[in-house]
C-alpha cells in the first residue's frame, strides 16, 4: 500500500486540492481516497487502467465533502459577497492563482473533467470511465469549462492570449 501511496499521492492531493481550495480537506480527501481504495481493490477490473480507478474514488470523495459544505451555513456571512473585479493594483496576482479562483465558480463537472484533461493528463476515454459518463459528454464539460473560465478571467481583467482558452489556460 505504501508503493501506491508513494507513486500516486501527488495526482491524487492535486486533484482534491483543485477541486477543494482547501490544503487540510484536501490532504483529507486523499487520504480517505487511499483508504476506500485499499478497501474495494479487491472489486478493481484488472483490465482497466488504475490511475482512471483511483482518480475517481479521490473526485468522489471530494464531491461528498462538497455536497456536505453546499448544505452547510457559513458562519458570520450575514451580507452577500460580491466578486472583486479590479484587478490587483500590486500586481500580485498571478494567472494560476486567477484560474483557481475562476475554477471554484464554474459547475462542478466542468471542473473536474478540465482538471482530469489539463493537470492530470487523463485522455477524454479515461476521464468518461472515470467520471462514469459519455465520451462525448466529457468534450463537452471540458470545452465548456475552458469557455466558461475564459468568461470569468475576462471579468476579473485578466488578459489572456488568444491561444490561452484552447490550451487550457
Amino acid at each position: 500500500m505504501l508503493e501506491l501511496v508513494e507513486r500516486f499521492q501527488g495526482q491524487v492531493f492535486g486533484l482534491c486540492y483543485r477541486m477543494l481550495g482547501h490544503r487540510q480537506d484536501a490532504e483529507d480527501m486523499a487520504q480517505e481516497s487511499f483508504v476506500r481504495a485499499l478497501r474495494s481493490l479487491a472489486g478493481w477490473d484488472a483490465e482497466r487502467e488504475f490511475a482512471p480507478w483511483l482518480l475517481a474514488i479521490a473526485a468522489n470523495r471530494c464531491r461528498s465533502l462538497l455536497g456536505v459544505r453546499m448544505n452547510r451555513p457559513r458562519a458570520g456571512q450575514l451580507i452577500e459577497e460580491l466578486p472583486d473585479r479590479r484587478p490587483d493594483p500590486r500586481g500580485e496576482s498571478s494567472l494560476s492563482e486567477e484560474v483557481d479562483l475562476a475554477l471554484g465558480r464554474i459547475r462542478e463537472e466542468y471542473r473536474r473533467a478540465f482538471l482530469l484533461f489539463h493537470e492530470q493528463e487523463m485522455s477524454y476515454a479515461d476521464i468518461a470511465v472515470a467520471l462514469d459518463c459519455p465520451l462525448g459528454t466529457v468534450k463537452t464539460w471540458v470545452h465548456r469549462a475552458r469557455r466558461e473560465l475564459a468568461r470569468l478571467l475576462a471579468e476579473r481583467g485578466v488578459a489572456l492570449e488568444p491561444n490561452d482558452a484552447m490550451r487550457g489556460i
